[in-house]
């Protein structure tokens, strides 16, 4: 099985390597994620702060916090991470992420929307991510106080047959781009 998996991977991550127009996939992809959070109950969300092949969703945490909600982003420690909030400056760490620094300000516990980045999926509706775990040992300790989880990604890179095991993170739904 992980053979089948990392071969799909390797797939993929040269898919998005090659998306010729990623400026016109992150329009349309936060423009669909503008409209599913437009609800007056979403008070807190999860988003990442994008590597260069990932959607880029800067213009839509920009919005949130616009409309006072309350945004987190993924702050690593270990082979894991915890959430802290979303602020400038931003800084650049392990694997070429970007990160605010360390905040140990209060997190609300619950989460209402989960904006994740992919690689790809399969039938499942599981993720396929860069191989490292972080976000499967994250959704472990975490997933039930997070109400809905999105995935996002510039491409529909979706395995026919299942390529993922039990512990990756379980997505809700998937945005990609579909030119």
């Amino acid at each position: 099985m992980q053979k089948r998996k990392e071969r799909f991977r390797s797939g993929c991550l040269k898919r998005l390597k090659g998306v010729h127009n990623p400026y016109l996939a992150d329009k349309r992809i936060v423009a669909a994620l503008h409209h599913l959070a437009d609800t007056p109950s979403l008070r807190s969300v999860m988003l990442y702060i994008p590597l260069p092949i990932e959607v880029d969703i800067r213009p839509f945490a920009n919005a949130l916090r616009r409309a006072g909600k309350r945004v987190y982003v993924p702050y690593m420690e270990g082979e894991s991470f915890r959430l802290v909030q979303y602020r400038y400056p931003l800084r650049k760490k392990r694997f070429g992420v970007l990160e605010p620094k360390v905040s140990y300000a209060y997190r609300q516990k619950r989460i209402d929307l989960a904006i994740v980045p992919i690689v790809g999926t399969d039938t499942s509706l599981r993720r396929v991510g860069f191989g490292k775990g972080m976000y499967d040992r994250f959704f472990e300790k975490e997933k039930r106080n997070i109400g809905y989880t999105v995935f996002v990604s510039r491409i529909a890179c979706i395995s026919d047959e299942i390529v993922t095991d039990d512990f990756d993170v379980a997505g809700d739904t998937f945005l990609f781009f579909y030119a």
